[in-house]
């Protein structure tokens, strides 16, 4: 699918009075910090689109080998640029959203779902003596008849 079947071999040949065989780099390496994983848990394995998932040709046909690189280089800068651009103009205002409807959610659930099951609880405990004494009252009733 568009791989070249060609392959060349290149060789350097350097006397050794030409050749540094020294262990020190001449110029110090900048120590480059690895990327931090955006998705540690793995969350979004599923949308990891490669070229081949999207665009694929059946082993009789192929299309000429630059046409396939073309095609597939053409996919990556359109997939890298407009998720660049989709992420810019929209990320912000549904982080904004977002953050305004997880705050809502937690003030209704903060002030009105957990004090109604407190006060319910409170008003079971409050009413306990009442149930047990209706329960008994019910017992009495039964064995009378």
């Amino acid at each position: 699918m568009g791989k070249e079947k060609e392959k060349s071999e290149t060789r350097i040949i350097m006397d050794d009075d030409e050749f540094n065989k020294s262990i020190e780099p001449i110029l110090p390496k900048k120590k480059i910090a690895a990327d931090p994983d955006r998705d540690p848990k793995d969350i979004n394995s599923h949308l990891k689109v490669n070229f081949e998932d999207v665009i694929a040709e059946p082993d009789t046909t192929h299309s000429f080998d630059k046409v396939w690189i073309c095609s597939n280089a053409v996919f990556e800068l359109a997939k890298f640029l407009l998720y660049r651009l989709l992420t810019t103009i929209l990320a912000i205002p549904l982080s904004f959203v977002a953050g305004i409807l997880f705050a809502v959610l937690s003030s209704i659930h903060i002030w009105y779902a957990c004090f109604i099951l407190f006060e319910l609880s409170s008003l079971a405990s409050l009413l306990k003596p009442v149930f047990h004494c209706v329960n008994l009252l019910a017992v009495v009733l039964s064995l009378l008849m």
